[in-house]
């Protein structure tokens, strides 16, 4: 992704993770107190963000460095957060466990991403 689609999913992605953290909350304790879900949504709130700032960090570094790795990373964070949150949530919203088998692919696509954030700062050139 370019620098403007990654500031902008970041952003995004930011305000999806303060609306779901406060609906967690409150309009969905219940629910998640009667799954026994509530830490699950809670660890995809927090890893939602963590990528979200991750992807901000990134679009930032867009800006004084240029590595075609920055947009992998980017891409690989934006993904995870889809697969390793999303499928949380909804595991956490309908308790069906068969969606905690996709959660891993969301986490290897961050592992992913770090790797490759740290490649581009190694090999980037400064503009």
């Amino acid at each position: 992704m370019n620098k403007e689609k990654t500031l902008l999913i970041a952003s995004l992605s930011g305000l999806v993770a303060v609306g779901l953290g406060a609906f967690g909350a409150h309009g969905l304790k219940d629910i998640l107190t009667a799954n026994d879900r509530i830490d699950t949504f809670k660890l995809a709130v927090d890893y939602q963000f963590y990528h979200t700032l991750a992807m901000l960090a990134v679009g930032i570094l867009m800006n004084t460095m240029d590595s075609k790795l920055f947009r992998y990373a980017s891409l690989c964070f934006f993904v995870g957060i889809i697969f390793f949150s999303g499928s949380l949530y909804i595991l956490a919203l309908t308790n069906i466990k068969i969606l905690g088998a996709i959660t891993p692919l969301g986490g290897v696509l961050f592992i992913a991403g770090w790797a490759l954030l740290a490649g581009g700062i190694a090999v980037g050139n400064k503009k």
